[in-house]
């Protein structure tokens, strides 16, 4: 063989060589595009620890963060779909999601990846969370519910021996509080015309055993939906509820009531440590906790499903990876080491001193809440179905209708929904 022949057939084995090598290496470095929520729950140092851990145990796999407010997380998965293979590979979706993803092929039905026993080692609650149609579309991460939240020192100061355990006794400690001149504004909520006003009012629907449908048609104005608006108006026309709660998500319920000027707060478990850290709160170790009360003669407590999941989009093209990370993030070595924010969702959990040491109260009421968890309406039309309820019941609380009439009004036009 000619010298020349030799070198060209070298360089192609050679050229060949590099072009195996350049695939195997494509093969294993992969990105994994996550999409998750700014506030409440882990915090976004907490998530970063968790799939940095993940990227540790998985060489050659990395996941791209993303972080946007809760109000923007539906409309970001839904705008990405149209991305194709280049939007998100993993999402973090609301319990209230399922029915609307699922119907609109928007997440991948991961049924049969989820081992036969983790049924019994997960709260049913949890599972709800990630259920329709008979199938599972994700895993459920964030097992969480409102709670209410209460400044001992302002009790002990009122002389009220007990935080309250119905909404009525509530109103009562409230006006107490109040006519001692030790709050303006006893009790804060989140009542921003957004989907945490839809959380509190789901709360109150729950302890007054109301319902949002009947045979199938809207019901929101009458039983304990109605009740539920008359309370939440008739506590701002007291002088109890703080009239900025109208304008309050979650985050600011979380710096009033830190701050010291409520001696009452419905929100979700983050809120716990975060107020008794002396870093974030004037009121550091003058925090109490326990299930959001009930109504006298009907319930004992009342929760609403604020749970959420992690799952996998139908746009994916690395859905075995994007699997391993969402069991990473999921297991209960992983949760337990993280649940000072964001209690995990296996049962055996509640046991471990890693999860209760320095937490036993928030415990003691999650064991309480987990079984008493409400789900907001279950429709592929939720969103609009929300947005119809936030606007009318924002009406009463403004004043510029009666709960009667407003709730007429969201019947009628959920009824319009398909």
């Amino acid at each position: 063989m000619k010298p020349v022949l030799k070198l060209i057939l070298g360089l192609g084995l050679l050229t060949q060589a590099s072009v195996i090598s350049i695939g195997s290496a494509t093969a294993e470095d992969l990105t994994l595009n996550a999409l998750y929520m700014k506030q409440a729950a882990y915090s976004e140092d907490d998530i970063r620890a968790m799939t940095t851990a993940f990227e540790k145990d998985n060489p050659g796999v990395h996941v791209n963060l993303e972080f946007v407010p809760y109000e923007a997380l539906h409309d970001k998965i839904v705008a990405a779909q149209g991305a194709g293979s280049s939007g998100y590979d993993v999402v973090l979706f609301d319990v209230i999601w399922p029915a609307e993803f699922g119907k609109k092929g928007f997440l991948q039905d991961v049924t049969a990846r989820i081992p036969a026993d983790y049924n019994d080692k997960i709260y049913d609650g949890a599972w709800t969370t990630v259920d329709y149609d008979g199938k599972r579309w994700g895993m459920p991460w964030i097992l969480d519910t409102k709670y209410l939240f209460y400044n001992t020192d302002m009790l002990k100061q009122a002389g009220i021996a007990e935080p309250p355990k119905t909404f009525a006794e509530l109103s009562a400690d409230a006006k107490i509080i109040k006519d001692k001149g030790i709050s303006k504004y006893p009790i804060v909520w989140s009542w921003a015309q957004a989907e945490a006003m839809m959380c509190d009012y789901t709360t109150l629907v729950a302890a007054n055993q109301g319902t949002f449908f009947e045979d199938g048609k809207p019901a929101f104005d009458k039983g304990g939906s109605l009740e539920a608006v008359k309370y939440m108006k008739q506590s701002l026309d007291d002088g109890l509820s703080n009239p900025n709660s109208r304008e309050y998500l979650e985050e600011d319920v979380r710096k009033v009531f830190s701050s010291g000027e409520a001696a009452f707060a419905l929100n979700w478990t983050y809120m716990y440590n975060l107020a008794n850290n002396p870093k974030e709160s004037k009121i550091a170790g003058k925090v109490g906790i326990v299930p959001s009360p009930g109504v006298e003669g009907k319930s004992a407590a009342s929760a609403v499903n604020g749970s959420m999941g992690l799952g996998i989009t139908a746009n994916s093209q690395h859905a075995d990876d994007a699997w391993k990370y969402i069991t990473h993030m999921t297991a209960m070595e992983t949760q337990n080491k993280y649940a000072k924010l964001s209690l995990p969702i296996w049962k055996a959990s509640y046991d471990d001193p890693a999860v209760t040491a320095g937490q036993e109260q928030l415990i003691a009421a999650a064991k309480s809440s987990i079984g008493a968890m409400f789900a907001r309406p279950a429709t592929p039309s939720y969103p609009e179905l929300s947005a119809i309820l936030q606007k009318k019941i924002q009406e009463v609380l403004l004043g510029q209708a009666t709960a009667e009439d407003a709730l007429q009004d969201a019947v009628k036009s959920a009824s319009k929904l398909r």
